[in-house]
């Protein structure tokens, strides 16, 4: 193990009860740091610390490995480095001995694996011993001095005023990645230790502290803005395929006394996959376990191909594809449950919805920011009709 990512998870927040396990995006925040972490290259495994069994219980769902954080290093007064220095005498416990560590916030949502690699990379190429990740900022800074009276910091308020763009390159710690040279970081027991290098996101600068903040990074996750997908990845697709249950449906089932079942769709995803078909640039499929009447209607109405009844995923989806002579790279899976998994692995791009059983969530390339049934292929295929070449 080279690298290792520790997340701070404790149970006892106080501003917003429960925090780490609030959803952002139909995500944990605790799931969404393990997903970073894990989607980082040059992590090796990822620990989360906490005292509290249904974080710890949420982290493993994701892939993380739980350390039991010790009662006296859980209040408000501990500080991050005891949490830090405690997760690595575990780790190394079990036999491992990063050579670097990544420390990861939860209360910043919008952390990406891309944030986490920059870091790293940073530290390395400047030779330093830890690294942080900064947003720039353009403002003019102000302090009081000792007659009471305001003082420009990085601004002189005698002189004219400068214009914004003309001030010195300034930033700000975002507070969501810090990286550091295990032996360093022991030695001086900071996660300033040492030289420091930085590396620039471009990530909402939202940290959360509040209720206010939660419903704002809701809002950011739901906006298109906050589509995970490249558009460079998105351009590569030319076959769409999707499970049915909890993809094309709310993944709930109505029966009657006569045990016929009925289903719910979205009239938003249907539109939004009519447009995909009328484009004609891309084949569509509806891949799906389950046999179900309900499956090839809705196929139907939509003018989809569908395949049912299909308990190897893979061997099916190979042979529509060698038959339409499209590449596993050149396909996006859309998935919401772990007999999708095998399919997702082996696609150029996967993706699910909000609601996904957390191991999905945890793999996929792209979590729609709506639930199955409920707007997230709607919010797909707009995406895919956006990056699409004019």
């Amino acid at each position: 193990m080279k690298t290792a990512a520790v997340i701070l998870a404790r149970g006892g927040s106080k501003g917003v009860p429960g925090k780490n396990l609030r959803p952002v995006g139909g995500v944990s925040l605790v799931g969404r740091s393990v997903r970073a972490a894990r989607g980082a290259e040059r992590v090796d495994a990822v620990f989360v610390s906490t005292d509290d069994d249904a974080i710890a219980a949420e982290a493993r769902r994701f892939g993380a490995v739980a350390i039991a954080r010790p009662a006296e290093i859980s209040g408000d007064a501990a500080s991050s480095e005891s949490g830090w220095l405690h997760a690595l005498e575990v780790i190394r416990a079990g036999g491992a001995a990063p050579e670097a560590l990544v420390f990861l916030q939860c209360t910043s949502p919008f952390t990406t694996p891309a944030d986490i690699e920059g870091c790293l990379a940073a530290m390395a190429a400047a030779g330093a011993e830890c690294a942080l990740s900064v947003r720039p900022d353009h403002g003019f800074l102000w302090t009081v001095g000792e007659d009471g009276l305001g003082r420009g910091v990085n601004h002189d308020e005698t002189r004219p005023r400068q214009r914004r763009q003309d001030l010195p390159p300034q930033y700000v710690e975002t507070g969501a990645v810090y990286a550091v040279r295990t032996a360093a970081f022991e030695a001086a027991r900071s996660r300033f230790c040492g030289r420091v290098a930085i590396h620039v996101t471009d990530h909402p600068p939202v940290e959360i502290d509040s209720f206010a903040d939660l419903a704002l990074c809701e809002r950011i996750a739901a906006a298109p803005g906050a589509r995970e997908a490249p558009p460079e990845r998105l351009r590569a697709i030319r076959a769409v395929v999707m499970d049915f249950d909890g993809v094309h449906t709310d993944d709930r089932v109505t029966t009657d006394q006569n045990g016929v079942e009925s289903v719910r769709s979205s009239r938003g995803d249907g539109l939004g996959l009519s447009r995909l078909r009328a484009a004609g640039r891309w084949r569509l499929l509806i891949l799906s376990k389950e046999r179900n009447p309900v499956v090839a209607r809705r196929a139907e109405k939509l003018g989809i191909e569908s395949l049912q009844g299909i308990d190897d995923k893979v061997a099916a989806l190979e042979a529509w594809l060698e038959a339409a002579g499209i590449g596993w790279e050149e396909t996006l899976y859309v998935g919401n449950d772990v007999n999708d998994l095998a399919a997702m692995r082996r696609v150029g791009l996967s993706a699910c919805p909000s609601d996904s059983w957390p191991a999905v969530l945890a793999e996929a390339d792209w979590v729609l920011p709506l639930p199955g049934g409920r707007g997230a292929l709607r919010v797909m295929a707009e995406a895919l009709l956006d990056a699409a070449p004019p």
